[in-house]
């Protein structure tokens, strides 16, 4: 890794973030880019943004899209009840039990003030229980519509592991920055877009806007960078994983072929290179939304633990954590897909010549056979 891409994860993931409060990790990124001038920034009117970078004879459009998202499950502040109690509303998939006593942080006037939750409320969303607001002693007055977030530390590193307030999807972000700064660097010919939308933990909120805004265009391929609980079959270490499929939807074939080999180029050339390959149906992400208006997609993921800041085993809340040489293997898989020569607009040509080949060879005798 980089230590400049170290720097640039460790700072994402120590600033405030949750749906509709990005603001703090938007300025980050601005100023990311502006260091940067052979990448453009663009944004719609949700405030999603889009880096291109374009160099050599390509198209006006994209060859393809990294997607990632900026916020995180959390709190903004509401109201102050009285000098000690704050009101403040909830969004993301947390479940009510991790609530009780919880410790949180609100970022108000430029620091953290810390608190503790005395209530909460919950509501039926879709068939299941979740918080919708709480009440919160802290120790002092809170701004409206501060950003609170779980009172965790900063970012830690131990041995390979990460430990952080919300890796989902800030290290998502990072991972796809990163990549486009390897791409500035190379000088190779490649035309790449990454979107970073906005209020995903709602329900996709900003993928959706870009979509029908046109920041992403509609015959734009996408691949979604994110980080997912851990499954059965997925190691934390083994690799970045290629996703299938989520909760809701299976991803596109084309894609995850793409994907799958040009990560078998890239171990074969690679030593320290690894990948996995799983339908991660414990959650839905942001490649459901782009399917269902009709833009070819598929996943990669960072294996994650703790999801949500949720430590079943002990039952309470804890930091997120992923392993640095998993997000070391997506960068390095993100730079080799914006550098493959087998691509096309249906994702990869490879798996329909193979299979053009196999008809070569075996279609005649299937004539000769035939009866």
């Amino acid at each position: 890794m980089r230590e400049s891409h170290r720097r640039l994860l460790l700072d994402l993931l120590s600033l405030p973030t949750s749906p509709f409060h990005e603001h703090a990790v938007i300025a980050c990124i601005r100023g990311w880019a502006a260091g940067r001038p052979g990448i453009k920034l663009t944004a719609d009117r949700y405030g999603n943004l889009r880096l291109d970078l374009r160099r050599g004879g390509r198209g006006p459009t994209p060859d393809f899209f990294l997607s990632a998202h900026l916020d995180h499950p959390g709190f903004a502040a509401v109201r102050m009840l009285d000098d000690h109690r704050l009101e403040a509303r909830w969004h993301g998939g947390v479940q009510p039990d991790f609530f009780r006593e919880a410790r949180v942080r609100f970022h108000s006037n430029r620091r953290w003030v810390r608190g503790r939750i005395d209530s909460y409320e919950v509501t039926d969303v879709m068939g299941r229980q979740r918080v919708s607001t709480a009440v919160v002693s802290v120790s002092r007055p809170v701004a409206v519509e501060a950003v609170g977030m779980w009172d965790l530390p900063n970012p830690t590193i131990r041995g390979s592991r990460l430990f952080a307030r919300g890796c989902d999807d800030i290290a998502g972000v990072a991972g796809a920055l990163a990549a486009l700064d390897v791409l500035h660097d190379l000088g190779k010919p490649v035309h790449m877009g990454v979107l970073l939308t906005r209020a995903e933990e709602v329900g996709f909120a900003g993928a959706i806007a870009a979509c029908r805004s046109g920041l992403l265009p509609k015959k734009a391929r996408v691949l979604s960078v994110e980080c997912s609980p851990v499954q059965p079959g997925v190691q934390m270490g083994g690799g970045p994983v290629v996703r299938v499929g989520d909760r809701m939807s299976v991803f596109d074939n084309g894609m995850i072929a793409w994907c799958h080999q040009v990560g078998e180029a890239l171990a074969r050339t690679t030593p320290d290179f690894a990948f996995q390959r799983k339908l991660l149906d414990g959650g839905s992400c942001e490649s459901t939304a782009y399917l269902e208006y009709g833009r070819p997609t598929t996943g990669l993921s960072l294996p994650l633990g703790n999801y949500h800041n949720m430590d079943h085993r002990a039952g309470r809340i804890a930091p997120e954590y992923i392993d640095l040489k998993d997000f070391d293997r997506l960068v390095c898989w993100l730079v080799a897909l914006a550098t493959a020569e087998i691509r096309s607009k249906r994702g990869s040509p490879t798996l329909r010549q193979r299979f053009d080949r196999e008809h070569r060879i075996w279609g005649p005798m299937l004539k000769q056979s035939s009866w």
